[in-house]
């Protein structure tokens, strides 16, 4: 490590150290089993190398907190090596779909070893080449189809090993009220950090901001120059420009792109993070220390972000600037869903002045954030309810795939609708949403009952006996987290 590119950074970092430094050993395992017929001393090994990845890793982390203008010029070694090439293979999801190549986890597990070995000596004489990402669509709440790219099995493999790597660097930069696609950070992180900041400072305006087809818009230029801010090892940033050279395969037909990050990638998650944090995180944090004169609130998830100001005026300038400061990098506030709206514990009643109705609402992480009172004791507070669209979408997958299970024992269904009433719980079972889990809840049980009554060869199923099957498999609607406030309190 050094100050320079020309310095060696392996005094500090030794180059020989086995590393892999991942996220919390229980979003690592999760779901992360060995493949069949390995050997119970196979867990011991892996243990033992996660354990020497986090202290070889450890001291990166240690010497990026410690200089903040520090750039790395030894870094591949901990990519290629194998012990970290195997641990980046036993996180990826077994059930993935498989790439351009075809190869998915299983098949290539066979050979695991061997093939990973060819992969690391690929990495280490320069000859590893990115393959193509084969571009899929899936449905968005409001109609409109996202983008996704799904990488091939070795690309994974690489980028999982690469952000493990980077991470230790890149967490120690990036600032605290940035939670999207970051190691121990949540959706409900973000959502309770905005929660209460609504509700503890003087936020009497919210701007929504929503950036223009951000992953496809990011400069690769620009992006390889922020890379360099910390990264001065010219075979880690080649291995980048090689993902983002590799092009889309869409219909069979290669693309080469010259802008944006396939959403779907490990590294795309990294990257798409380092391209804002240099783009808008520092810049708004000293926009706020010596522009503004009232409180100013950020929380940024990934490319959603929302800001809250004292006062309209500054509100209005910070939108203007922001869109400069955009231009300027390749990217632009989306005309229509940029929106700032009156927010706060004034609002109510300065609207029902000037005669403009109830205040606006605005949508964040699957919740549309509403502006109410009380009824114990009209005070203000944020109702958060899930969105409309999304519930909506919810109970149309779940229609469809009724729909496919419909002969299946209704043992079978009934334990397939458990887990996506309990995950649905889960995420949106925050206070005061309650009403829309129950509802959430009966839509499912009447889409069930449909389902069953359509198989069924004696007309429509009793409701008797609806009851009794949406009692014992359909869990009850309940809410899973605490008040923001108690749970920030906890955390701070």
């Amino acid at each position: 490590m050094t100050n320079g590119p020309g310095k060696s950074d392996r005094p500090t970092v030794p180059a020989k150290s086995p590393n892999n430094a991942g996220p919390p050993v229980a979003e690592g395992m999760e779901g992360r089993g060995l493949a069949k017929g390995n050997l119970p001393q196979q867990n011991a090994s892996r243990i033992q190398s996660r354990n020497n990845a986090l202290s070889a890793l450890g001291r990166v982390r240690q010497a990026a907190a410690k200089d903040k203008k520090l750039r790395f010029t030894a870094l591949l070694h901990h990519i290629h090596n194998l012990d970290t090439l195997r641990m980046a293979y036993f996180r990826l999801k077994k059930e993935a779909a498989p790439g351009v190549d075809g190869e998915t986890w299983r098949h290539y597990g066979e050979e695991r070893e061997g093939n990973l070995r060819d992969l690391s000596e690929r990495l280490k004489r320069g000859a590893y080449r990115a393959k193509p990402v084969r571009r899929v669509y899936i449905p968005k709440a409001d109609g409109r189809q996202r983008p996704l790219g799904v990488t091939a099995l070795e690309d994974k493999i690489v980028q999982r090993a690469a952000v493990e790597v980077l991470n230790a660097i890149y967490e120690t930069d990036f600032l605290g009220f940035s939670y999207g696609l970051r190691p121990g950070r949540s959706q409900h992180q973000a959502l309770d950090a905005l929660y209460t900041g609504l509700l503890t400072r003087k936020v009497n305006w919210v701007l929504d901001l929503d950036i223009k087809g951000y992953f496809d818009g990011l400069s690769h230029e620009w992006l390889v120059k922020f890379v360099e801010h910390r990264i001065a090892d010219r075979r880690v940033v080649r291995l980048i420009q090689k993902w983002l050279n590799a092009g889309v395969l869409e219909d069979g037909k290669r693309m080469r792109v010259e802008e944006g990050t396939p959403q779907g990638g490990s590294a795309s998650s990294l990257l798409a993070n380092v391209y804002l944090h240099y783009v808008f995180d520092p810049w708004v944090q000293a926009w706020r220390r010596k522009r503004a004169h009232g409180e100013v609130i950020v929380v940024r998830f990934a490319d959603d972000i929302v800001v809250g100001f004292q006062s309209k005026a500054e509100a209005d300038q910070f939108r203007v600037e922001l869109t400069e400061r955009m231009k300027k990098f390749n990217l632009e506030l989306h005309p229509e869903k940029t929106r700032l709206l009156e927010f706060g514990p004034f609002a109510i009643q300065n609207r029902q002045r000037r005669g403009e109705g109830k205040p606006e609402t605005f949508n964040f992480l699957g919740f549309t954030h509403i502006c109410v009172k009380k009824r114990s004791n009209g005070m203000y507070t944020v109702l958060r309810q899930t969105i409309r669209k999304r519930l909506q979408t919810k109970l149309n997958e779940v229609k469809a795939e009724m729909q496919r299970r419909m002969h299946e024992p209704v043992p079978e269904q009934g334990k397939w609708l458990q887990a996506v009433l309990r995950g649905h719980n889960r995420y949106y079972g925050v206070p005061m949403n309650k009403p829309a889990l129950v509802l959430f809840r009966f839509r499912v049980g009447w889409l069930w009952h449909r389902a069953l009554s359509k198989r069924s060869q004696n007309g429509q199923v009793l409701w008797t006996r609806m009851r009794r099957l949406i009692t014992r498999w359909l869990p009850p609607a309940s809410v899973c987290h605490p008040y923001p406030l108690r749970r920030m309190g906890v955390v701070t």
